[in-house]
């Protein structure tokens, strides 16, 4: 099955980004592309959902399965083909724009041409959305298909890991699993004992897989979700003290609460408050 659609480059682009093609190869195990440097000048993102398939550097023949991606500068080399024997459903998208190569320089992503998606089910959510967008539109709506591209591409930006050679995508999943009930559970006394008991593996590796799939400590994570639950309860609950709001976040110190709401939102509690119009 293919479905692809290539749009038209527009010569004086007023986004920061745009696609020029997006689509989605499945079951063919002869799809195979070789371009000299040189060819093409937009950046492209070739994701594998299933399946296998081979990138080549520098002659060395790369294996890239399920969760993986190859990143192409323009003008870069480029030398891909799909399994024959286990073809890959490989999702693609070509794209383009003003500082593209800035930003993606100044986040360290020219490092690597091959990489790892943490959390797949982000990105290829975003990847359909703009594939259907373009299915559906066309060009119709430029402002809407840069938008939806920028949000492919943050999707990767933030999901991104430079692949290496250890497989990690079920340790990786077991940690996804956890986080809904992390976030559940968030304002309960945190205990790293307890959760990396629940995963059945010492407190030091649980840490070292929760930072390898998040990119943050366990308790950063748990932090975060407390301050969420706070903001909405600041907001939502107007007759509660701040004091209360604390406590039910898990946070028994008023002051603690405090220094740590400013330090992710540059306001205290009460000035979060009085922003709203809440006194």
């Amino acid at each position: 099955m293919k479905r692809q659609i290539h749009l038209l480059t527009l010569p004086q682009m007023p986004f920061f980004c745009f696609p020029e093609s997006v689509g989605i190869y499945q079951n063919d195990p002869e799809h195979s592309v070789s371009r000299k440097a040189g060819a093409m000048n937009n950046f492209n993102i070739h994701y594998v959902a299933s399946g296998k398939g081979y990138v080549e550097i520098d002659n060395i023949v790369h294996e890239l399965r399920a969760g993986e991606a190859v990143l192409y500068f323009p003008m870069q080399q480029q030398r891909y083909y799909s399994s024959e024997d286990d073809p890959w459903d490989i999702r693609w998208f070509h794209f383009y724009g003003n500082g593209l190569q800035h930003y993606l320089v100044e986040r360290g992503f020219h490092t690597s041409l091959l990489w790892t998606i943490r959390q797949t089910d982000l990105y290829e959510q975003a990847h359909e959305a703009l594939l259907q967008e373009a299915e559906k539109h066309r060009m119709l709506h430029p402002a809407h298909l840069s938008t939806l591209t920028y949000a492919l591409i943050s999707a990767f930006v933030e999901q991104a890991v430079a692949l290496t050679g250890s497989k990690s995508n079920t340790s990786n999943s077991r940690i996804l699993e956890l986080l809904p009930l992390m976030q559940q559970e968030a304002v309960k006394p945190f205990s790293l004992e307890d959760w990396s008991g629940r995963l059945g593996v010492s407190s030091y590796y649980f840490c070292k897989l929760f930072r390898s799939v998040m990119e943050m400590t366990p308790m950063e994570f748990i932090t975060r979700c407390r301050l969420q639950a706070a903001k909405q309860w600041l907001l939502e609950r107007k007759e509660t003290t701040v004091g209360q709001i604390a406590e039910e976040a898990g946070y028994p110190s008023v002051s603690y609460f405090n220094k740590r709401f400013m330090e992710h939102e540059g306001m205290t509690p009460t000035a979060y408050r009085r922003l709203y119009g809440i006194h």
